[in-house]
């Protein structure tokens, strides 16, 4: 997996931050009886017909697939939601508050739970709309970026992402243009110090 290497930043890929949003919990109301399930990640069930319960995206996705649930699509994914998100995002240079994995969630419910998801096409519109207003934020926060002015809240994954490596190299720069200023030069004290005698070069005394 994408990470720090050395003193440079690198990015995850849209696969691996997507791969850390399966981990987010979402709710599912199972069709069957079934006992619980263990993973080295944890125990999830029992599992009870048309009682909900809360698993792991991943895993609601692997049962859904075989037919043994519908998902729920979290709250914030509803028409009303998206839509109230969608006004505050344009009208304020702020960021509205939404899931660290929003784009994913959201991604992955489209794809894989349409028939689970209301009004399915409105709801993927306004999730689209919402990231292009965001990543526009993110595009004129990095025009204005200064070391001291760093105060981005309710940032997502993939707008986190998209940042990471530039603010990294950016404080980089900052640091190094102050510390150059307050290191001497090296070249230029050593110039100014006094040669031992017994450094000089010494003359040729014998006689020609």
């Amino acid at each position: 997996m994408a990470g720090q290497s050395g003193s440079q930043l690198s990015l995850f890929t849209p696969d691996e931050v997507e791969f850390m949003a399966e981990d987010e919990l979402v709710e599912i109301v199972p069709n069957l009886r079934m006992d619980s399930l263990n993973f080295i990640c944890g125990d999830y069930g029992p599992f009870y017909p048309q009682i909900a319960i809360q698993v792991p995206l991943w895993l609601a996705l692997a049962l859904k697939k075989r037919g043994k649930c519908t998902i729920r699509p979290p709250q914030w994914m509803s028409i009303d939601n998206l839509t109230q998100v969608l006004e505050g995002e344009r009208e304020s240079h702020a960021f509205q508050s939404l899931p660290f994995h929003y784009v994913e969630i959201s991604r992955l419910l489209f794809d894989h739970a349409r028939d689970d998801i209301p009004e399915i096409y409105m709801a993927r519109s306004l999730v689209e709309d919402i990231r292009d207003v965001r990543f526009h934020k993110v595009e004129t926060n990095l025009e204005n970026f200064t070391a001291s002015a760093v105060t981005w809240k309710n940032m997502a994954a993939m707008e986190v992402n998209i940042i990471r490596a530039f603010s990294g190299r950016a404080l980089q720069a900052f640091y190094r243009h102050e510390n150059e200023q307050l290191i001497p030069d090296l070249d230029r004290t050593q110039d100014r110090q006094p040669q031992n005698l017994n450094d000089r070069p010494r003359r040729n005394l014998r006689p020609r």
